[in-house]
């Protein structure tokens, strides 16, 4: 579902941060220094960023390139599904960010549910490993694997955070405007498969 020149884009800019790594010969160097100009062209060329600001976002990382790892935690109460009110962009998604170093996944999803919404939860089951480019989402800079995560309230009241501008629980056929950039509709239908049967197995990519 991603747009080629996006994917050639990002091979080009692996393929070279690999080689500005592992790479001691200077013209070899010089070499992988063209692919990575070569990818920030691409991308200044398809979209409306300047070269210098994709090379801060896009090709600024030193050492063998891994996916990053978004994690979402999808909580239930009286069958309507916990969202969050994004203040980047004025839409819904479940509570969540990207992995932090030292915490495991389902530590993530507790930390990001009490800071985005106010309520402390235990994560119970694990729903799904997707890659982001196989869902509908947004193009993005970045190849992500979003980890969902079904938690279970246990205390506190809602609460905005500092990300957040509001916090609600939806039915599953009244959903709002999604926040597409962190979760789709379908994702958030999975949940709800979920809900419904808890025998629902994992799914992935």
């Amino acid at each position: 579902m991603e747009l080629k020149w996006l994917d050639w884009a990002k091979q080009l800019q692996s393929i070279a941060q690999a080689g500005l790594t592992y790479s001691k010969d200077a013209y070899d160097m010089e070499r992988f220094e063209l692919i990575r100009n070569i990818s920030v062209e691409i991308l200044a060329k398809h979209t409306n960023l300047e070269s210098e600001l994709i090379k801060e976002l896009f090709a600024n990382e030193t050492g063998y390139q891994t996916a990053k790892v978004d994690i979402r935690a999808v909580v239930f109460r009286e069958n309507k599904i916990l969202m969050v009110r994004e203040n980047t962009d004025g839409h819904w998604a479940l509570p969540g960010g990207w992995g932090d170093i030292g915490l495991t996944p389902s530590e993530v999803a507790i930390k990001e549910v009490k800071e985005e919404s106010g309520f402390d939860v235990k994560a119970t089951k694990l729903i799904a490993v997707l890659d982001k480019k196989c869902h509908p989402h947004p193009p993005s800079l970045y190849h992500v694997y979003k980890i969902f995560i079904q938690c279970e309230i246990i205390g506190g009241e809602p609460q905005d955070g500092i990300e957040t501008s509001a916090v609600e629980f939806f039915e599953e056929d009244e959903l709002p405007s999604l926040s597409t950039a962190r979760n789709t509709e379908t994702q958030i239908q999975l949940a709800f498969k979920h809900l419904h049967n808890p025998l629902e197995p994992v799914s992935f990519d």
